[in-house]
């Protein structure tokens, strides 16, 4: 009997749709591509040539992050096109809190079997996140994995590089009692709390995904699918005419477990939670049996990144950022002391 042969495909790798998909995206990725960018997307390794002519002494700032269990329900709606973005805020955002522009951007991409159409759908919102973001996407990494993840289940990961004069690093040591907070809105929960959030809507309060529920603008599954707010644009904008003492960005951990990594010592935050609206969702939740407390621990509550900046500067800065399309709130200021406190 002759023995069967046996290819890379029968145990669940198609190298050939690998192949096909990297085609797919290449012209994604190249629409992504800033001065620095050399080469193109299929190579070993990304190379990238920054300009170094504005900087004194320039310093590189990296940040991975992923998109949580939002995931799940990107694949329970069975809509792929946001949470690419997702990925992509959930890093660049964590670079610009320093004063870093974003350069560069790699995705990690790992499926039981990779699904093509899905895949592209995932990489555009990738590349739409750069856009936003103004930094390239440079390469990543697509595995599958078959075995290892159950059929159907994928997990995403993202890298960025940014670059910032170490002159101008924001690392929040100059805040000082009498500093005025400013937050920035979300656009709903963004990338964090998912495990949370589908426990108490879906198994809790026995909602189902494409229910129209009072107060949400639109059926539940697009409110929790709504992308993370990318604020790379703004914030560099912000400070080519302001001192941004610091700044937070509010995710994992809510408003008091971000902003306290900011803080020197000595300086307390106190933040007053009736000066801006909490968006529906976040209500909905906390009526699911989530106690108060545990809502500011886990969510953002309608607040995405955080700056904080002078008393004297804060109207100014307040009303450039709304001209540069964000909704802005003075939510509290800095006091003596230690730690964070929602008044």
């Amino acid at each position: 009997m002759a023995k069967r042969i046996l290819l890379y495909k029968d145990a669940g790798v198609d190298i050939d749709a690998g192949e096909r998909f990297v085609q797919l995206i290449k012209s994604l990725a190249q629409r992504t591509f800033t001065p620095g960018v050399k080469g193109s997307i299929g190579g070993f390794a990304a190379l990238f040539a920054p300009d170094l002519s504005a900087y004194e002494r320039p310093v590189l700032v990296a940040s991975t992050d992923g998109v949580g269990t939002k995931l799940k329900v990107a694949s329970l709606m069975g809509r792929y096109d946001t949470i690419g973005i997702d990925l992509v805020a959930m890093c660049v955002n964590d670079v610009v809190v320093t004063g870093a522009v974003p350069l560069f951007f790699l995705d990690y991409f790992a499926t039981a079997r990779l699904d093509v159409e899905r895949g592209v759908e995932i990489i555009q919102g990738v590349a739409q996140g750069c856009l936003e973001a103004g930094c390239a996407l440079v390469g990543g990494e697509t595995a599958e994995m078959p075995g290892f993840y159950p059929a159907g289940e994928f997990e995403m990961a993202g890298f960025v590089v940014g670059m910032v004069d170490e002159a101008k690093i924001v690392d929040g040591t100059s805040i000082c009692p009498g500093d005025a907070i400013i937050g920035l809105a979300s656009q709903g929960l963004h990338s964090n709390g998912y495990s949370l959030a589908r426990r108490v809507l879906l198994d809790e309060l026995k909602l189902k995904l494409d229910d129209k529920v009072a107060d949400l603008a639109t059926p539940l599954g697009e409110e929790l699918l709504r992308p993370t707010r990318i604020y790379v644009k703004t914030i560099l904008s912000l400070l080519q005419s302001f001192h941004i003492k610091g700044m937070a960005h509010i995710t994992g951990g809510g408003m008091p477990g971000n902003i306290i990594r900011i803080l020197p010592p000595g300086s307390k935050a106190v933040i007053e939670k009736g000066r801006w609206e909490i968006p529906p969702i976040f209500k909905l939740i906390e009526k699911g049996g989530v106690p108060e407390e545990e809502m500011w621990r886990t969510f953002n509550n309608g607040i995405g990144m955080v700056l904080v900046t002078a008393s004297s500067e804060a109207e100014r800065l307040a009303q450039e950022a709304r001209k540069l399309g964000e909704k802005v709130s003075a939510i509290g200021e800095v006091v003596a002391g230690q730690g964070v406190e929602i008044v």
